[in-house]
This record gives C-alpha cells, sequence and structure tokens, in this order.
C-alpha cells in the first residue's frame, strides 16, 4: 500500500486547463483515468487527508503509485480522451458496466450486393444497417417471419445462396413465397435492395406509408374482382399489424428517443434503456456496475452514455435522450453526442407527460435487474471469496490470489504443439487477456521442456514490459537488469503475443499473477519454477494440479497437497485449469484443421490469399499451373517474376495430386475444371 504523499506532484507543476489523468499502480499498470474542467483543484483533491476521502477513493490513491495527465483544449477534448483510455487500459477502479450477455439486433446487410436479414451479436460492422436491440433472439425471428410475407428478403447464409446458385433450384424459402429467390434470377440485384430499403423503412418506423399503400391496393384488387389478390394483400397487411404490434407505441408524437434509467445502492448500480423509435420500443437493454469510485447518479449517467454511444455514429445516436440525472456539467456531454450524430441531440429529464410516465416504467425495470442481479450475486460473492481464501491457506501464500494464471500444453503425438495462457480474476475468467503459444525451441513431444519455455516466454515479456514502462532503467552492460533480473536479448521479444500498443510493445504481459497453476504434475511444476528461477522472479507463487487424483503439487515438495472433494478452492483451481486446457485443445485442433486443409500455394512464402485466388481463376485448375512457364504465370496481374519463380519451384517440388476416381466404373476422371473447383474451394476454406 502507497503512501500517496509519495508520488504527489509539486506546487504549482500541475496545470490548470481541462485535461484527463492517469493514476497507476506499483506495476504501471493504469488503474483510474479521470477528466477535469480544471486538472489542479481536482488532483489536488486526491492528495488530501485519507480520512477524509471516500472509502473507494482511499482505496484507489493508496494502490496507486504515480499520476500522470495531458491537457486539452476543451471539456469535450477531454470527455473523448477520457473514453478512449478507459477502452485503451480497461482501469480496475473505473466504472464498468458488465452485461450479462451478448444483446441480438436485427441486422440486414446492406454492404453485400443481395443485402441479407439476420440475427447478429457482437461489435457492429460498417454498411449493416441495424435495430434494436432486442431481449431475446426469437423475438427478431418472430418479426421477421412475420415480415418476410410482404418483404420477400433473403435469409439465407452465403454458403446456401452459393449453392442455390449452383444448381438453379431455390431454398424452401423461395418456395413458400418468403424470399424472392435472388439466387436464382427471380428478382434482379435492384430489385432485391430496394425490398431490403422498404424493409428497413418499415423497421424504422416509416409504416403509416406503406400500409395505406397496401390498403389501397387492396380495395383496386377488390374493385377489378381480383379477389385471390386482394386477400394475399389483406393477410400481409395483418401480417405487418402483428409485427407492429409486437412492439407497442409509447410515445404518441412518433418520438426517436432513448431513455436511461438507474438504480443503484452503495455498491452497485443497474441501467437500463429503452430504444424508442417513432414512437414504439424497437429495443431495451441493461448493465450492472460495481461502484468502483465514488460517483453520483450523474456521473453514473455520464458513464452510461460513454458505453453506451462511445462507437455510434449517425441515426445510431436518436435525436433525444432522457437521463434521470445530468451530468455535471452537462453542455460538455451533449455537444460531444451532437459531433457524433452529426445534428443536435437534447440531453434532458423528462418533468411531465408521457415520457416521464415512461421514465418510471423505465427506472421500475433497472430496480428489478439491480435486485435480481444481487440475489444471484450474493452467493456466488460469498463463494469465490471462500475459494480464494481455501487456495491462500493451502498453498501458504500471503494474500488471496486474486489475478491467477494457468498453463496447459496441447498436441497431437507430438505434432502441432501448442499452450495456452487463461486468466482468473476475483474469481472471474478474464478471456480479453487469454493468450496462445506455439512452442518454437524444439520438435516432437516433451510436455515438461514446453512448460519450462512458455512460462519463461510470458515472465520475460512481463520483464521487459517493466524495463520499457521504465519501472526499471535499461538493463547495463552486465547479466542482470536492475533488481537481480538477467539481462535479456532483444531477439526474445521478437514476436510479442497478444495486442500491440502505439509503442509497439505488448500490452497484457505487464500485470503479474500472485498465482502460476500449471495443468500436471510434479515435473511440469518444477519446470514452471525453473523458469521463474532463471529469471530471477520470486514473488509468483507456483502449483500444479494432476487430473489423476486431482491433487495440488507445490515446487520442491516430495507429497501433494489435497483438497477436500467439497473444497470451493479445489473447485476453482479445476475450473482454471479445465478452461486452460478447453482454450489450449481449440487451438490445436484448428492449427492441425487448417494444416489439414493446406495445398501446394500455401507453403509458398508472400503468396497471400488473393493472388492465390488470381492464379487458380487463371489458369482454370493447378494442374494447367503446375504445367505453366514462369512467363505465364508472370501474366497473372499482381504476380512478379521472383513471385512466379517460387510458385514454380514449390510446384515443382510438390508431389502431383493424385487423380480423381469414378467410384461406381473405376474411370480415372481427367475433369481440368473439376480439379479447378476443388483447388478454389480449398483455398476458400482456409
Amino acid at each position: 500500500m502507497a503512501d500517496p504523499s509519495s508520488y504527489r506532484p509539486k506546487p504549482g507543476q500541475i496545470p490548470e486547463s481541462p485535461g484527463v489523468y492517469k493514476f497507476r499502480d506499483e506495476h504501471g499498470r493504469v488503474i483510474y483515468v479521470g477528466k477535469a474542467k480544471s486538472l489542479r483543484p481536482r488532483l489536488s483533491s486526491y492528495f488530501q487527508d485519507l480520512a477524509n476521502l471516500h472509502p473507494r477513493t482511499r482505496t484507489m490513491v493508496t494502490t496507486a503509485a504515480s499520476v500522470e495527465w495531458t491537457m486539452v483544449s476543451t471539456e469535450v477534448e477531454a470527455l473523448q480522451l477520457e473514453y478512449s483510455w478507459i477502452k485503451e487500459f480497461d482501469p480496475r477502479f473505473n466504472v464498468k458496466y458488465r452485461d450479462d450477455k451478448s444483446y441480438p439486433s436485427l441486422a440486414v446487410t446492406l454492404n453485400e450486393e443481395f443485402p441479407r436479414v439476420q440475427v447478429m451479436r457482437g461489435p457492429k460492422k460498417r454498411g449493416v444497417r441495424y435495430f434494436g436491440p432486442y431481449g431475446h433472439a426469437w423475438a427478431i425471428r418472430e418479426t421477421v417471419d412475420l415480415m418476410l410475407r410482404v418483404f420477400p428478403v433473403r435469409t439465407c447464409s452465403a454458403g446456401v445462396f452459393k449453392r442455390s446458385a449452383q444448381i438453379g433450384r431455390p431454398c424452401l424459402l423461395g418456395y413458400i413465397g418468403k424470399c424472392s429467390a435472388p439466387c436464382v434470377g427471380r428478382v434482379t440485384a435492384e430489385e432485391h435492395r430496394r425490398l431490403a430499403e422498404e424493409f428497413c423503412d418499415f423497421m424504422a418506423g416509416r409504416t403509416g406509408t406503406y400500409l395505406r399503400r397496401l390498403e389501397e391496393r387492396m380495395q383496386e384488387a377488390a374493385e377489378e374482382m381480383e379477389y385471390e389478390k386482394a386477400a394475399r394483400l389483406r393477410d400481409d397487411i395483418g401480417a405487418l399489424k402483428r409485427a407492429m404490434e409486437k412492439n407497442a407505441v409509447v410515445l404518441a408524437d412518433a418520438t426517436d428517443a432513448d431513455l436511461i434509467a438507474i438504480a443503484e445502492d452503495e455498491l452497485e448500480a443497474a441501467v437500463q434503456i429503452f430504444h424508442v423509435r417513432g414512437g414504439r420500443v424497437r429495443g431495451q437493454r441493461g448493465w450492472v456496475t460495481d461502484k468502483v469510485e465514488a460517483v453520483d447518479t450523474a456521473g453514473l449517467v455520464e458513464h452510461a452514455l460513454q458505453q453506451l454511444y462511445g462507437e455510434e455514429k449517425g441515426d445510431a445516436v436518436p435525436k433525444e435522450v432522457l437521463v434521470p440525472a445530468l451530468p455535471e456539467p452537462a453542455e460538455p456531454v451533449a455537444q460531444w453526442l451532437s459531433d457524433r450524430r452529426g445534428s443536435r441531440v437534447d440531453l434532458r429529464i423528462p418533468q411531465r407527460g408521457d415520457k416521464k410516465d415512461l421514465m418510471a416504467t423505465v427506472a421500475r425495470n433497472a430496480q428489478q435487474a439491480l435486485a435480481l442481479h444481487k440475489t444471484k450475486r450474493a452467493s456466488d460473492l460469498t463463494t469465490r471469496s471462500r475459494a480464494l481464501e481455501e487456495i491462500a491457506e493451502a498453498l501458504e501464500l500471503d494474500s488471496a490470489p486474486l489475478r491467477i494464471e494457468c498453463f496447459d500444453i496441447s498436441h497431437l503425438q507430438g505434432e502441432d504443439v501448442v499452450a495456452s495462457m487463461v486468466v482468473f480474476e476475483d474469481g472471474l475468467a478474464r478471456k480479453s487477456e487469454y493468450r496462445r503459444f506455439q512452442i518454437k525451441s524444439f520438435a516432437g513431444q516433451d510436455d515438461v521442456r514446453a512448460m519450462h519455455e512458455v512460462v519463461g516466454r510470458r515472465f520475460r515479456r512481463y520483464l521487459q514490459e517493466k524495463t520499457d514502462t521504465g519501472e526499471w532503467g535499461p538493463a547495463p552492460d552486465g547479466d542482470a537488469a536492475p533488481g537481480g533480473h538477467p539481462k535479456q536479448s532483444e531477439e526474445e521479444f521478437a514476436a510479442p503475443a497478444g495486442p500491440i500498443d502505439e509503442s509497439g510493445r505488448p500490452k497484457r504481459f505487464a500485470y503479474p499473477p500472485q498465482l502460476v497453476v500449471v495443468d500436471g504434475g510434479r515435473p511440469q511444476v518444477a519446470a514452471a519454477q525453473r523458469a521463474l528461477d532463471e529469471l530471477g522472479i520470486d514473488d509468483v507463487a507456483v502449483c500444479g494440479l494432476a487430473k489423476r487424483l486431482e491433487e495440488v503439487w507445490l515446487p520442491g515438495e516430495e507429497d501433494p497437497v489435497v483438497l477436500p472433494r467439497s473444497s470451493e478452492g479445489l473447485y476453482l483451481l479445476q475450473r482454471v485449469r479445465d478452461e486452460a486446457h478447453r482454450f489450449a485443445i481449440t487451438y490445436q485442433r484448428g492449427k492441425r484443421a487448417k494444416s489439414m486443409k493446406a495445398g501446394p500455394l500455401d507453403t509458398v512464402p508472400g503468396l497471400g490469399d488473393s493472388r492465390r485466388q488470381a492464379l487458380l481463376k487463371h489458369f482454370g485448375s493447378l494442374k494447367r499451373l503446375r504445367a505453366a512457364t514462369v512467363e505465364q504465370i508472370c501474366e497473372v496481374p499482381g504476380v512478379g517474376r521472383k513471385t512466379a519463380e517460387t510458385v514454380a519451384a514449390a510446384l515443382a517440388m510438390a508431389a502431383p495430386a493424385a487423380p480423381a476416381v469414378n467410384t461406381a466404373t473405376g474411370e480415372i476422371i481427367e475433369d481440368e475444371a473439376a480439379s479447378a473447383v476443388s483447388s478454389a474451394t480449398r483455398g476458400t476454406d482456409r
């Protein structure tokens, strides 16, 4: 625990301009990001008497070891930079809304030649029109099923679409009238796109004009005694009205707005959002957060707005945002929202009428979500705390291991040897920091040697990161860096795993665990401990969990530690070990599948998917490409002479593929077109 006075900036050193500041812990990890209209008074407030600080603020400043700041011109810039840093560094003391699920949205892929209607989750993609989010995927499918009768837009996957086009026969939806079947040319690309755009207009709330148009056509058909056509139009109108009824009218003036409500107590807060488009509730979502910083309702609203609209642009940001409390000050936030939308956005508290009544409904949903979350979490939090305490007691650790990293080795009879590293913090998986490794130093099957390599590589990057961030100075011209750690060569850090920041350094290896768990017994544990000893790291505990009897092995011990079968600590170690095994074997199977699909062209260095496809398309088959001269290969756009020579040499060394045989007649098939299709398919599947 650090004394804040040890890193307090000197008087007059802090500027009075707007800016954003970062607190870092002893490992250089950013633990808190904040913004201020004036940096000097805001930062000075953190360095007053600890007894006067909020308990969470006191914990933050005593955990921190340094503070730094960046000046900006306006409060809007400060808001933008704060959001960027929170997203980049994921500080532990900042409010982060945890969503317990990925909400599905109805998506129309307008970026494709033949737009597709589908359910999508995860980050939004450019050129795709989204509606929602919805609480359940089945709600989207029910709506789509009703609307396909009127707007028969394609819903099939790319593989099904391509297959139908090849055989000249549409899928079932094409036969029953719920797809216009552009795959077989029943409609042109322009006509199909027009259908998709009408679908989007209807989902966006422009329903009245379209329904009136259908009713007029129904009346005309009835007057002309085309009763079958009139009946079909009548059923279409009924289907659209049923789809509309699924989103009840809540605001009569066809308002486009997002309503945000927050329920909170001393420890946690829940936020609920209703997305209202065209006066109807088109989507709903919510998050829950721990109040790890001293923040009021206005601050929670500001954090919610940042998370909700930080990645949005254009119409995804509504004209009106209704909140229970305005951020302080509200003008920069409103300006930030307006900049993201491209036009004015009203940020206000509803005072009367339908909007205030709807806000009360959203608030009741938030209260219910918070109560449900606390009911679920009460036992979970207690269980996780007890598990960590049991692990600390069994392994004789000084404190509970809040960060645990587990390593596992996976291979298939010594081939495609890989390793995984999974991370658990506070007893929960932190999947953003999982890492995968390829074993580089040797070939064959040797789990102990592989474990030594992987643990050594992970902690060498940790030491390098500490040096790069300035926590240690550059290593002297000896064998060790400051602190007794061995000096590392640059080659060992040439290919770091994981995301890379602007300076080219690994972002996620700078934070050490309190406990390293390896999947295995005494030999694997000894290898991991030897890797740490060689690097001079003595503040990280090591243990191994053997599968046979689920005993826990410690370095240098003759006998294992046996935890009771009912122990929560053992259960947590098993979950960590099993997750590492799952992650490793998934990676290993992926590598094996990729190598099995590889063809002769896949081994050509510098030849990517685009040029590989261009070569196969130009020559029509791998057989013709193998017979081509270097000059003929150079005729392919984008292929230079050096690449052509490399391709020719690789194909000459590769054994020709076995001929295809008709299993019914035993006849050898010489159809080069079939060879071309096979080669192209293999290249695409990769």
